[in-house]
């Protein structure tokens, strides 16, 4: 088992049931396995939460590592259906989308890229020749045709992706969609779109 893998077990073996409510205390551990801190902090685990008491948002940014959504964009616990992606790409992220608008009831969509993104980086052809050089030709055929959809510019991306979700026959007008950028150095959102 990973370290990854042995703190995704202890992590839940730290629930606490009472009241038929369930609790998450989080420890803080260290890489050699010793128990740091404990964090003052209790949370409401998903279970008890009920979607229908909520705002309901489909945030769509990126798996960059440095954000969290939570924090970053004010999401509470049981507020939103966050969908992320390499680029907070709205192409990748439409079968979410229909899933959470047309069977759960979201009506709104923040489309949220970043600063500092390394979509912004490199182009298909990149991509296609890393993958050949460390995986083989074999792997470089896979992905004939795949577009990685990297975009040069961060606010024509998100104007890219925004005006994707307006022209969709699968995305009702009743949708409000926008369009952001979180700035990673300092930490704020503005408006695009």
């Amino acid at each position: 088992m990973t370290s990854i893998q042995k703190n995704l077990v202890k992590k839940n073996e730290r629930d606490v049931t009472v009241d038929n409510r369930i609790y998450m205390v989080d420890i803080l551990l260290l890489p050699d396995g010793s128990v740091a801190a404990t964090v003052a902090v209790v949370r409401y685990c998903l279970k008890t939460i009920h979607a229908s008491q909520n705002k309901l948002i489909n945030p769509v940014t990126c798996m960059d590592a440095r954000i969290d959504p939570a924090a970053a964009f004010g999401i509470n616990l049981g507020d939103a259906h966050v969908i992320r992606n390499a680029g907070g790409n709205a192409r990748d992220a439409i079968r979410s989308l229909i899933i959470s608008e047309q069977l759960l009831g979201t009506n709104e969509t923040l489309l949220i890229k970043h600063t500092g993104c390394g979509m912004m980086t490199f182009k298909n052809e990149d991509v296609y020749a890393v993958v050949e050089t460390q995986l083989g030709p074999g792997a470089k055929e896979e992905l004939a045709g795949l577009d990685f959809q990297p975009f040069p510019h961060l606010e024509d991306g998100v104007k890219d992706d925004i005006e994707f979700l307006r022209r969709s026959k699968a995305i009702p007008d009743s949708v409000t969609i926008s369009g952001w950028v979180y700035e990673i150095e300092s930490g704020k959102v503005r408006q695009v779109v």
